[in-house]
């Protein structure tokens, strides 16, 4: 992004251990059409988010370093594949519980009440299928006709409310080069279900359980070829069973303050797979 003001950021915390390992850093904006991408060894995506308003531009960029001598991390056909959530379909259709989903269909009071009924709840989440920082991202309970318009013209996807969003959290266990590093949860503020800092959100350092890790380590497995990053964001259903919410391989917030070990994780991480 040209300007990080409105969002939290500590991907600086990482800087001092790529230097202990060897690696040089510059932070770049994806817009800035003066780089001279073949003067890079490595690209790193990160703090790109703005790029769900501009995906096919986003995607261009990226085809364009990935035609340079740098190596693009994570790889481009990756953030293809993850650019939009209904990538979602295709791990569920592999035995890993998501949350439920409804997908690519017409926005109408017709439709809502029949959501209602499908997803047995008196609250549903409606976003686009492409989209970051929960940017037009809606907790209803009745339709609402000032969000025709909004989704008219845009793919979306249709989940129940999960309660425990609001009572517990959403947890997010970190991997890089595929190695578990580090878990957090997420809590929203008050009267609200973004978890997001930039909406109020509540961040923690956790210590994941079995059961947890088995789930982080389930997702993670899905994805191929392995990146030098992944997120994988986790929700308790009523049960005890974790659902995954989403796999972030783009642009997720790594949260190097929560773990002070973590930045020198990622870059033994990145060196490692640069001397490969």
């Amino acid at each position: 992004m040209d300007s990080l003001d409105g969002y939290v950021s500590d991907d600086e915390l990482a800087i001092a251990p790529l230097a202990d390992v060897g690696w040089q850093v510059s932070t770049i904006s994806w817009r800035d059409k003066t780089v001279n991408w073949d003067d890079f060894e490595i690209v790193v995506i990160r703090t790109t988010w703005d790029y769900q308003r501009y995906p096919d531009e986003y995607l261009e960029v990226l085809a364009s370093i990935n035609r340079t001598s740098a190596q693009l991390e994570n790889p481009v056909d990756l953030v293809k594949w993850n650019l939009s959530k209904e990538y979602l379909r295709e791990i569920a259709g592999r035995g890993v519980p998501i949350v439920p989903t409804i997908w690519n269909q017409y926005y109408d009071e017709t439709s809502f009440r029949e959501w209602l009924q499908l997803l047995a709840s008196d609250e549903i989440i409606i976003k686009p299928t492409v989209s970051a920082t929960a940017e037009h991202t809606y907790r209803l309970t009745q339709y609402d006709p000032a969000l025709a318009a909004l989704f008219a013209d845009r793919r979306f996807m249709v989940q129940p409310f999960m309660p425990s969003i609001v009572s517990e959290g959403e947890y997010s266990l970190f991997y890089f080069n595929g190695e578990f590093s580090h878990a957090i949860l997420k809590r929203p503020k008050p009267a609200d279900f973004r978890v997001q800092e930039e909406h109020g959100g509540f961040i923690s350092s956790v210590f994941p359980d079995a059961k947890m890790l088995e789930a982080g380590r389930k997702a993670a497995e899905q994805i191929g070829p392995q990146p030098l990053y992944a997120r994988v964001d986790l929700v308790r259903e009523a049960e005890g069973k974790f659902l995954l919410m989403e796999l972030e391989l783009i642009e997720p917030a790594l949260y190097f303050r929560m773990d002070e070990q973590s930045p020198r994780r990622f870059a033994e991480a990145l060196a490692d797979r640069m001397d490969k």
